[in-house]
């Protein structure tokens, strides 16, 4: 069925070209193939579409599996890009929403962009981790380096705010590395640090008590694989899933590790589970050095030591994301630089 906008968009009409630009307009032609993808692409009432002109300042009209984009020069090409990469995406079996395209509209301006687009649309993105449940693909420009990092070097830091993906990309390549046999079990841990409460309060056992610390690596584990998988992993301790205290006289073989809140161990904590690094092991240590909630702040934090100590030794990576790699809701990136400003 074909289809055709009528909108015009506010920069369009305003002969806007982009954000801040005023100038001679032009306009580009994409045609799609898989007609059975197009309603996916535009969105619901043409939603998508809607979404880049808003944030590109162009103005798109489509007709059957051809689209017609209209502004500045440079917008035009940022907003035929984004399309191609939505496409490509759909045709490899990845769901869009608009999270992910403001993700692909904000990494539109970073050289990264064609480094995650495919040449052709049958072809699945280069960088991609395959899980049981989704194929996970970089979703901002810093995720890139950071996936190719974690299936590089032996120990990587991810240092950046909440909601970069730190965390959830590394259990998925951890899921990623147990279902291809090269580890044999993931261990992933959290320091049981108190964000202004004290979990003796809380009511339970020792699980009980720690249980919601670890919430967020549950959430990502069930993610990437089906449920009754995951159950059945950690009651046979292929999943393990505990608090930094319970790695103390360990060594860590055979295992993916990840240790989430990083910036809450002591220095004498982050020495010690670094030490547990075994024959055959990935050990990824993730964390915000900004948000550093034990008795002494950041001074006293492990993982502003480790990076200190270690970065730049051979098998260390260090990736660091900023408020431009949030992908969840665009405000909450926003809001991320209103209480910290840029990161350096």
């Amino acid at each position: 069925m074909a289809r055709k906008t009528t909108r015009i968009a506010p920069r369009a009409a305003a002969n806007i070209d982009g954000p801040g630009h005023i100038g001679p307009r032009t306009h580009a032609e994409v045609t799609f193939d898989g007609e059975a993808v197009l309603g996916a692409l535009f969105g619901e009432f043409d939603a998508n579409l809607v979404q880049i002109e808003n944030r590109l300042g162009v103005f798109i009209s489509a007709r059957g599996n051809k689209v017609h984009i209209e502004g500045s020069e440079d917008d035009v090409a940022r907003a035929r890009d984004v399309l191609k990469s939505m496409h490509e995406k759909l045709m490899t079996g990845q769901d869009l929403d608009a999270g992910l395209i403001e993700s692909i509209i904000a990494m539109s301006n970073e050289p990264t962009l064609d480094g995650i687009m495919a040449d052709a649309p049958d072809r699945a993105p280069p960088i991609m981790i395959r899980t049981r449940r989704k194929t996970i693909v970089p979703r901002s420009p810093g995720q890139v380096p950071y996936m190719e990092a974690l299936a590089r070097e032996d120990i990587i830091f991810a240092l950046g705010p909440a909601g970069t993906g730190k965390t959830y990309i590394a259990v998925a390549q951890a899921v990623s590395q147990l279902i291809s046999g090269s580890v044999q079990r993931l261990i992933l841990s959290r320091p049981a640090v108190e964000a202004g409460e004290k979990i003796g309060f809380l009511p339970g056992d020792m699980k009980e008590k720690v249980d919601p610390f670890l919430r967020p690596l549950y959430d990502a584990l069930y993610d990437c694989m089906p449920p009754e998988q995951v159950e059945r992993h950690i009651a046979s301790g292929v999943i393990e899933i505990a608090p930094i205290a319970f790695m103390r006289g360990r060594t860590l073989a055979d295992a993916f590790v990840i240790l989430d809140e990083a910036q809450n161990t002591t220095r004498e904590q982050m020495k010690m589970f670094l030490t547990r690094f075994g024959q055959n092991s990935r050990m990824v240590i993730c964390g915000d050095p900004r948000q550093v909630d034990i008795p002494g702040g950041s001074s006293m934090s492990g993982l502003a030591d480790a990076v200190e100590k270690l970065e730049g030794v051979e098998g260390f990576g260090t990736c660091r994301f900023t408020a431009s790699d949030v992908v969840r809701h665009p405000i909450v990136g926003r809001i991320v630089e209103a209480y910290e400003g840029p990161a350096a």
